[in-house]
C-alpha cells in the first residue's frame, strides 16, 4: 500500500463517507465537556441543570455536523477536479479537510473554496423555510424567533450556519475567504504573487483581530487572530517554495548516484545495502544475462522492507515487496508535476526513467537540497 500521510496525531476515526475518513481530535472533546460542566455548575434545580447541559452538548454536536458537511462540500467538489481528500479532522475551532493539493487552476480553486460556505447557505435556507413555514402554519410568526424548544433550537442552528458563512468568508488564510481572494487575484496575476498579496491581506486582518480582542478582552478573537496570522504566513512560505521550483525539471532534481536492487535479492541483503548508504528507498530491477540492470519493476520502500524483515521474511526476494504505484517519472517533466504525482501516490521517492532504464532517483530530500541551493543563490 502507498504511504499515505497519517491522520493528525491524537485523532480518532469516527466514520467514513464517500471514501473519506472523518477523525475527531481529542481536544475537540473538551468543548462539549466544558459546555456541559458550565451548565451543571450553575444555580437552579438539578433536573434543569442536567437538561441545560444535555441541550448544550447537543448544540455543540449539531454545530459540528454542519462543520463536517461544510468540509465535505470542499472535499467532494475537489474530487470533481481530480483532487483527493486524505481525511477530515474535527478540532475545537472547526474542521479541516486535508486535500492532497490545491489545483493550480484559479477557477477550480474558487469553486472548491466556495463549496463549503455554499453548503451552510443551503442548510440555513432549509432550516429557515421549515421554521418560518411552521410558524406561518400556526399563525404565529413571532414563534419563529423563539429560543426555547425544538423551534428555538432550529432557529439557533440557522444563526450558527450564518455565522459559519460570515466567518469562513473573511478574506484571510486559512479561511475559505482567503482562498477565494487568492483565486480571484490569480486570474489576473502569477499564482505565487497572488498568494503573497492574499497572505498580506490576511495577516492585516489578523492583526486587527488581535488588537480588537486585546482592547475588549475577547481572548477567543485574539486566539483566532494569531491562528490566522500563522496560517497566512504558512501559505506565503509555500508559495515562495513553489515559485523557486517553477521551471525546474526532474533532471535538475534527480540524484544520479544511487543504488539499484536486483529483483531476486533477499530482503535481508537489501536491508544491508540500504544501511550502508543514506538512501531510504530503492528502485528494483530485473538483471539482464550480461549482469546489467534491466526492466524497472518498482520501488522498495524502507518501511515496507523493515516491516517484512521484522516479520521473518528476510529470505524473500525484493520483487515481492515493491511498490508499483510509485510513479515512473520522465526527466523532462517539471518538478512540480513530479511532486504532485508522488504526493497522489503517497510515496517519498520515485524513479526517473529514460528509454526504459532507471537514470535517476527523485526524493523529497533531493528536492529540499535543490531548494536550499536556489535560496542560497
Amino acid at each position: 500500500m502507498p504511504l499515505q500521510p497519517p491522520p493528525m496525531k491524537g485523532s480518532l476515526k469516527i466514520g467514513s463517507f464517500a471514501g473519506i475518513g472523518v477523525f475527531v481530535h481529542w481536544s475537540f472533546l473538551l468543548l462539549p465537556a466544558v459546555m456541559a460542566g458550565t451548565r451543571l455548575m450553575a444555580d437552579g434545580p438539578l433536573a434543569d441543570r442536567i437538561l441545560a447541559a444535555a441541550v448544550s452538548v447537543l448544540f455543540v454536536l449539531a454545530t459540528f455536523v454542519c462543520v463536517v458537511l461544510h468540509e465535505y462540500g470542499h472535499a467532494l467538489t475537489a474530487r470533481r477536479f481530480g483532487v483527493r481528500t486524505r481525511d477530515i479532522v474535527l478540532l475545537p475551532i472547526g474542521g479541516v479537510a486535508r486535500l492532497e493539493r490545491m489545483p493550480r487552476n484559479p477557477v477550480q480553486e474558487l469553486w472548491i473554496a466556495l463549496a463549503g460556505p455554499a453548503v451552510n447557505v443551503v442548510i440555513a435556507c432549509v432550516l429557515a423555510v421549515i421554521v418560518f413555514g411552521i410558524a406561518f402554519a400556526r399563525g404565529d410568526v413571532a414563534s419563529a424567533l423563539t429560543t426555547t424548544g425544538v423551534m428555538g433550537f432550529a432557529t439557533m442552528m440557522v444563526g450558527v450556519n450564518i455565522a459559519l458563512i460570515v466567518f469562513n468568508m473573511i478574506p484571510a488564510f486559512p479561511m475559505d475567504g482567503g482562498r477565494v481572494l487568492r483565486a480571484l487575484l490569480a486570474m489576473r496575476m502569477e499564482h505565487s504573487r497572488a498568494t503573497a498579496m492574499a497572505a498580506r491581506v490576511g495577516q492585516g486582518i489578523a492583526v486587527i483581530f488581535v488588537g480588537v480582542g486585546l482592547y475588549f478582552g475577547m481572548f477567543l478573537l485574539m486566539f483566532v487572530g494569531v491562528m490566522v496570522f500563522l496560517g497566512a504566513g504558512t501559505e506565503a512560505r509555500q508559495a515562495r517554495l513553489v515559485g523557486r521550483l517553477r521551471g525546474l525539471t526532474v533532471r535538475d532534481a534527480m540524484a544520479t548516484d544511487f543504488r539499484l536492487l536486483p529483483a531476486e535479492m533477499p530482503l535481508s541483503r537489501c536491508e544491508q545495502v540500504l544501511l550502508e548508504g543514506s538512501q531510504q528507498d530503492c528502485p528494483v530491477v530485473d538483471v539482464e544475462p550480461d549482469g546489467s540492470a534491466g526492466r524497472y519493476i518498482g520501488m522498495l520502500l524502507r518501511p515496507t522492507l523493515r516491516d517484512a524483515v521484522q516479520r521473518g521474511l528476510g529470505g524473500e526476494p525484493a520483487a515481492k515487496f515493491v511498490e508499483t504505484i510509485a510513479p515512473a517519472l520522465e526527466p523532462e517533466e517539471t518538478v512540480l508535476e513530479a511532486l504532485e504525482r508522488m504526493q497522489s501516490a503517497g510515496v517519498f521517492s520515485a524513479a526517473a526513467m529514460e528509454e526504459g532504464r532507471v537514470v535517476g532517483l527523485v526524493t523529497l530530500a533531493e528536492i529540499g537540497r535543490l531548494l536550499q541551493l536556489r535560496a542560497a543563490r
